[in-house]
């Protein structure tokens, strides 16, 4: 188990000192998260690290995972659309379905906690069936900066009986919510099996037992397989990263989160679209669920990517950083937070395809630009997004509130 300790001589000392010191003014409060995920995307991953590091500094912290039908979780999925702009039905079974979920797992799930914090609208209502007596918070990580209005207006009436909202951006936040805003970004664990550092040996053992050859430069974007994460558009730039350097190979490889029933379904349309270049080796799709692979996968590639449309935060961006490497991303969410355009990466339009594929091969041709770039890239990382300076801005905040 990672503890605080191991974060010596990864962090300042002061960072380390400052945590424990705060630690001491949150003994005895208990503080519970509740998502709907424990596998698969950025919330549980961050979860899964820093729930047991709280504890580790003292903070009695605990983590629920929100039970749901399927229906529940196609119609919370459409609302995860819809808050990035996407249109919505927003029919009275909808309605029914979402409210019924939360109301049937507020009735066997316990909350005495001192405070609660609700990830994303799967879980948001679930404060209706309580005797609100402690503060809860709001954390979305979705990009909420031209949210569908009709379900914005809907959600709205429950995100108000919150004590305040955290968001990752301050892009994000809606004017006309009169509710206090935090802005934290999230942050990644360098000690995890997807951050550590590994040898060219392990590298290698990884990519034979997945097959994934290293006779051509490797282009990879690691992402789910949802539309946001453009995979589709992915497949356009790469022929025509093809048609400039021969010597290269395309890497999608993404998992498939539990309470993302539109996964299956994107990623059988990217398999079709790019079926002709799977079966010559130049694309290889990856839906395993493996932090090694995709550790080996980053470090063994020449170039990362991540054309989304819309992003959050990014956090694939900040693991690919941390490990050196030169990344070319959509200009959007939370990414520009992590990449300086022409210093630690590039940063373009996503639909600007050409401009993608250039800054591609420019880097796959002038390996000493992307080296500089993932040296930039990876001080700006240790700097700002690591897991440590995520747990210093939750106990300021529990501070602030307790």
């Amino acid at each position: 188990m990672i503890t605080i300790q191991n974060y010596y001589g990864i962090v300042e000392d002061a960072v380390i000192h400052k945590l424990y010191n705060i630690s001491k003014k949150l003994i005895n409060k208990r503080v519970v998260h509740i998502n709907s995920t424990y596998v698969g995307g950025g919330v549980a991953e961050m979860l899964s690290t820093f729930i047991p590091l709280m504890n580790d500094i003292g903070v009695d912290m605990e983590w629920r995972i929100q039970y749901g039908v399927p229906d529940f979780f196609a119609i919370t999925k459409k609302f995860h659309n819809a808050l990035q702009g996407d249109s919505i039905s927003l029919s009275e079974i909808k309605r029914k379905v979402y409210l019924l979920s939360n109301e049937r797992f507020s009735t066997f799930t316990r909350l005495p906690h001192d405070l609660i914090i609700i990830h994303d609208p799967q879980p948001l209502p679930l404060i209706n069936y309580y005797v609100k007596k402690q503060p809860w918070i709001w954390r979305c990580h979705i990009d909420l900066s031209h949210p569908n209005k009709e379900l914005w207006n809907y959600l709205k009436k429950f995100i108000l009986k919150y004590d305040l909202v955290i968001v990752s951006h301050p892009n994000y936040i809606q004017k006309d919510l009169p509710i206090n805003y935090k802005i934290i970004n999230p942050a990644i664990n360098p000690l995890s099996t997807k951050n550590m550092d590994l040898s060219s040996k392990e590298i290698e053992s990884v990519l034979q037992k997945y097959n994934i050859p290293t006779d051509k430069k490797l282009i990879t974007q690691i992402s789910r397989f949802d539309k946001w994460k453009d995979p589709e558009g992915v497949i356009d730039l790469f022929k025509i990263v093809k048609q400039k350097c021969k010597e290269c190979r395309l890497v999608l490889c993404g998992s498939m989160a539990t309470d993302d029933p539109e996964g299956i379904e994107i990623y059988k349309r990217v398999q079709k679209k790019a079926s002709s270049l799977i079966e010559s080796g130049d694309i290889i799709l990856i839906t395993v669920e493996n932090n090694y692979l995709v550790n080996a996968l980053q470090r063994a590639s020449s170039v990362i990517i991540q054309k989304s449309i819309k992003e959050g935060f990014g956090l694939t961006v900040t693991e690919a950083l941390w490990k050196g490497k030169a990344v070319v991303a959509s200009n959007v969410g939370g990414i520009p937070l992590q990449i300086t355009d022409g210093v630690s990466g590039y940063l373009l339009d996503p639909y600007d395809i050409d401009g993608f594929a250039d800054r591609i091969v420019h880097l796959l041709q002038n390996e000493s630009t992307a080296n500089k770039f993932g040296i930039a890239g990876k001080e700006h990382v240790r700097k700002n997004f690591l897991m440590t300076r995520l747990l210093l801005d939750y106990m300021n905040l529990m501070n602030d509130m307790f």
